[in-house]
């Protein structure tokens, strides 16, 4: 991914959701891979960058983004006022 578009990449939600599924699935796997040597574990650190310890955070992103988007929704709805009477 480009750095100039890592900033979308923490702005989005689908990918916190993935992150959480991934290293929550798969982050505690420790047998060896098939064609490597390298563990499930390893494999999702290195390649990915996802770690089992960031869940915490994961799960707060996952809830505080419907809530800022509700937020603005009622702000918007309350304030923006298109009848004329």
């Amino acid at each position: 991914m480009p750095v100039w578009w890592e900033w979308y990449y923490w702005l989005c939600p689908v990918a916190w959701t993935l992150y959480g599924l991934i290293a929550s699935q798969f982050g505690d796997i420790t047998e060896p891979m098939a064609d490597s040597n390298m563990s499930v574990k390893q494999f999702i650190r290195e390649f990915y960058g996802y770690r089992e310890g960031f869940l915490g955070v994961v799960a707060a992103m996952n809830v505080i983004f419907p809530l800022l988007f509700a937020v603005i929704f009622a702000i918007g709805i309350k304030s923006f006022n298109f009848q004329k009477r």
